[in-house]
């Protein structure tokens, strides 16, 4: 009794060692990482922010190149600021003579920017420190009375007097806007996911720093790039906006290897405890636990162990899986999915007797049923009725029907052990997809399993790679319902993908069509179909997901389809692009 618990518990406390360890090495990687990552991105746009701020700078060296040339005059202010404006300049402005504004534009609303900067309390010292340094100096940020804040700019000016003596004229001044000016920087930073702050020093004499802008939330522990702009200190730091650590990876990786570590644990301990138990553990391996059938590993073991006890009876094996499953889920989710493997099982248990031995379910939709003592005469009419019989599954209040196809062969008529009994059944199985779905078939000399190959490719596969832009909806006059979009048309219309489509136009294929169009192009589309014309090609504006239209010719045709009936298969073409690209072939 003292070992049963003793080694599951030694076992478990092993395990969850090796968990931490692996959980500690794996957090450090991980913060690591994103460090590394995040001090790229610290680096990148610290630079960026830094080119920005200097663009808008050097505006004041154009306006003191102007004035060294014109020897202190420039003709045309409010021309050539206008000329050399952008909208994260809140405003141009000289200074002169001595640091006293005297030009500013625009002029409106900027009145009170008149001020004396060397004798300003606010503006004199720095000011000053600027003049006799002769050092480009940045103030702020402070608070606009147009709304908004700014940082100044002010580039002390000096010229030479008819003796070649140098004197102080005045500064040549932009006021940038603050986040305007590097806005684009810090953007594209809140996009990947990272909390930042911009700062300053104070002065170019001190070493105390002043937030000039950041993103809400307290920065811990950030990565930071650091970068001077005249004589003073700039600092950008950066975090990511969910903190350094994975808790979620920590969470998978915990939950992940302690679920093995407490399933080795209690095999152990039921392992140790009682081999009466074996049978039934043996039996749930064996065992699918979405359907409650047999997996393909216990249906194979057990069919080989059912013929391998009576070699010389008869067995028909049917092999079978929902047609077009893939679509059921693209269109609905693996929930619904689920749903319609359950539904099938549930019927297979009604379907057949006791002595069937149902699964071979092994992660997919295909399923395999073994019938002892049967020929292909007797098996037929009893697979046949299974194959016809209505399957449905409920999605939002609805029912929607799916089939199956169905392929049989029979021991030891057309083989001579399970697995090429097997091969037989699935190469009748893919001749039925090959013929059309939702049918029965026996095997019969001369089909190949190969031909699976031929059905490598599903609706998805085929529909992301058209050289064109491709849309599914039901042909119905009174519920065009769209279903389906591929890559190139959402690219072609402008819809970030398939959900943005389905809000925009209400899943409807009129709300594609302009408004002033869409009775006529309907009109026209059943006109076609009603005449039986099913090849031509329909002229008119598609709407765009930003509002705008598009000239697109329209080539569709209806398919019957089992789950939706009638709908339309549709390829567009850009008619303007068309036009230019065989405007020549047009003209012949």
């Amino acid at each position: 009794m003292k070992k049963k618990t003793l080694v599951p518990l030694i076992v478990f406390l092993l395990g969850m060692c090796l968990v931490g360890l692996i959980v500690y090495k794996t957090d450090a990687i991980e913060k690591e990482q994103k460090r590394t990552t995040a001090q790229l991105n610290a680096t990148t746009y610290g630079e960026r922010i830094k080119n920005e701020i200097t663009n808008g700078i050097e505006i004041t060296d154009t306006l003191q190149q102007i004035l060294i040339s014109e020897n202190g005059e420039i003709n045309y202010f409010d021309t050539i600021s206008k000329n050399i404006m952008s909208d994260s300049i809140e405003s141009i402005q000289l200074a002169p003579p001595n640091g006293v504004v005297t030009d500013i534009y625009p002029a409106e609303g900027n009145e009170a920017g008149k001020i004396d900067l060397l004798h300003d309390k606010d503006r004199g010292e720095i000011s000053c420190y600027a003049r006799d340094n002769h050092t480009l100096i940045t103030q702020g940020p402070f608070e606009l009375k147009q709304g908004g804040y700014g940082i100044a700019v002010r580039n002390p000016v000096y010229l030479k007097d008819e003796n070649g003596q140098e004197y102080f004229w005045g500064f040549t001044i932009v006021i940038l806007r603050v986040p305007d000016i590097f806005s684009d920087s810090i953007n594209a930073l809140s996009d990947f996911g990272y909390k930042y702050k911009l700062s300053k020093t104070s002065s170019p004499w001190n070493d105390t720093y002043e937030v000039v802008y950041q993103s809400d939330g307290t920065l811990t522990n950030p990565v930071s790039y650091d970068f001077t702009i005249g004589e003073e200190n700039w600092i950008f730091e950066v975090m990511p906006e969910n903190g350094w650590g994975n808790t979620a990876l920590i969470a998978i990786i915990i939950g992940f290897f302690t679920s093995i570590i407490l399933i080795l644990s209690v095999l152990i301990w039921v392992w140790l405890t009682s081999k009466e138990n074996k049978n039934r553990f043996q039996k749930l391996a064996h065992m699918d636990s979405l359907t409650n059938i047999y997996n393909r590993y216990g249906f194979d073991e057990l069919a080989e162990e059912m013929i391998a006890k009576n070699p010389n009876a008869h067995y028909v094996v049917a092999l079978f899986d929902i047609d077009d499953f893939k679509f059921i889920n693209d269109i609905y989710g693996h929930v619904y999915g689920d749903r319609a493997l359950k539904n099938l099982a549930d019927s297979m248990k009604k379907s057949f007797p006791s002595d069937a031995l149902l699964g071979g379910r092994n992660g997919g939709d295909e399923f395999c049923i073994l019938l002892p003592n049967r020929t292909y005469d007797d098996a037929k009419e009893q697979l046949q009725q299974f194959t016809m019989l209505p399957k449905i599954f409920s999605y939002k209040g609805n029912d929607y029907p799916f089939y199956i196809s169905l392929g049989y062969a029979e021991y030891p008529t057309a083989a001579s052990n399970r697995a090429q009994l097997m091969r037989c059944a699935d190469a009748a199985l893919y001749e039925v997809k090959l013929h059309g779905k939702n049918g029965c078939m026996a095997y019969r000399e001369g089909l190949q399993s190969g031909v699976r190959k031929q059905l490598g490719f599903a609706l998805k596969d085929i529909s992301e790679h058209l050289p064109g832009a491709f849309i599914i909806y039901r042909a119905d006059k009174e519920n065009d319902e769209l279903f389906y979009a591929n890559h190139e048309f959402l690219h072609m219309a402008g819809y970030k993908d398939i959900d943005e489509l389905f809000k925009l136009t209400k899943k409807s294929f009129r709300n594609l069509i302009r408004e002033d169009e869409q009775q006529q192009i309907e009109a026209s589309i059943w006109q076609q179909i009603d005449s039986g014309n099913e090849n031509d090609y329909i002229y008119f504006h598609l709407r765009k997901a930003d509002g705008t239209y598009l000239s697109v010719l329209d080539h569709g045709r209806i398919v019957e389809n089992q789950q939706y009936g009638r709908v339309f298969y549709v390829l567009f073409m850009d008619w303007a692009d068309m036009h230019i690209r065989y405007s020549d072939k047009f003209s012949e």
